[in-house]
């Protein structure tokens, strides 16, 4: 069985482990490990970075791959980021990573293209950058990695009016109510869970293989979900 719980949940749990247990940097390179060894890097990698954390995600991710000689640019929709951001932004250019602006078209020619836009703290409606961003990456031809979510779902319902439709999506810490749902089934074609060591704030409901959902019987678990999580204890 797997916890899945919803977005206000995470944003506690998170919250709790940084203030008591693991610092935000560390729980940053842990999730960009966890999104590492999910995937079987290839060719030439592209990383798509929003101004927040889920950014920060990406550039972290970026620092791991230059160390493992692996080929990747990362393409900006934001200058503005979050400290935590800000210094991964930074440690990767120091490596010798591109960094540059994002712009129509600069997604050519990629292997791999990786969502790192926006997190589950997003809701509402998309920015024009934010969605020309992601009609890019869609139209990318490449294989899709979306971390922690796709960009412009909503974490706890799964709907979207344009999400990033990914071959695989790397959530982090827990699985979020929304990416189990019918809904985001239109954009996901696998789900996987990296464990990087947030403590839960709140039991809410287990996913139990192909049974239905503990806690809430009104759906099951969807078969884009892989049960065994990615567990990372350290960078």
């Amino acid at each position: 069985m797997i916890d899945c719980i919803s977005v206000e949940n995470m944003r506690r749990s998170d919250a709790y482990t940084i203030a008591n247990l693991v610092p935000s940097l560390e729980l940053m390179n842990r999730a960009a490990y966890g999104v590492f060894n999910a995937v079987s890097w290839h060719g030439h990698t592209a990383v798509v970075a929003g101004s927040g954390n889920n950014g920060g995600d990406g550039f972290a991710l970026a620092c791991i791959l230059k160390e493992h000689g692996f080929d990747c640019t990362v393409f900006t929709v934001s200058r503005n980021m979050s400290e935590d951001s800000a210094c991964y932004a930074q440690k990767a250019e120091k490596a010798g990573v591109p960094v540059l602006p994002f712009e129509p078209g600069c997604l050519a020619g990629f292997d791999i293209v990786v969502d790192c836009l926006l997190g589950t703290g997003f809701q509402g409606t998309l920015r024009e950058k934010y969605r020309t961003a992601i009609e890019a990456v869609n139209a990318s031809g490449a294989y899709i990695v979306s971390v922690d979510i796709n960009s412009g779902m909503n974490g706890n319902t799964g709907e979207a009016e344009l999400a990033v439709r990914s071959d695989l999506t790397v959530t982090i810490g827990y699985v979020k109510r929304g990416l189990i749902t019918q809904s985001a089934g239109r954009y996901i074609k696998r789900l996987v869970c990296a464990d990087i060591g947030i403590v839960l704030a709140e039991m809410e409901w287990k996913i139990c293989g192909d049974q239905e959902v503990l806690g809430d019987g009104s759906f099951r678990c969807p078969p884009w979900l892989e049960m065994r999580p990615i567990r990372v204890c350290k960078g």
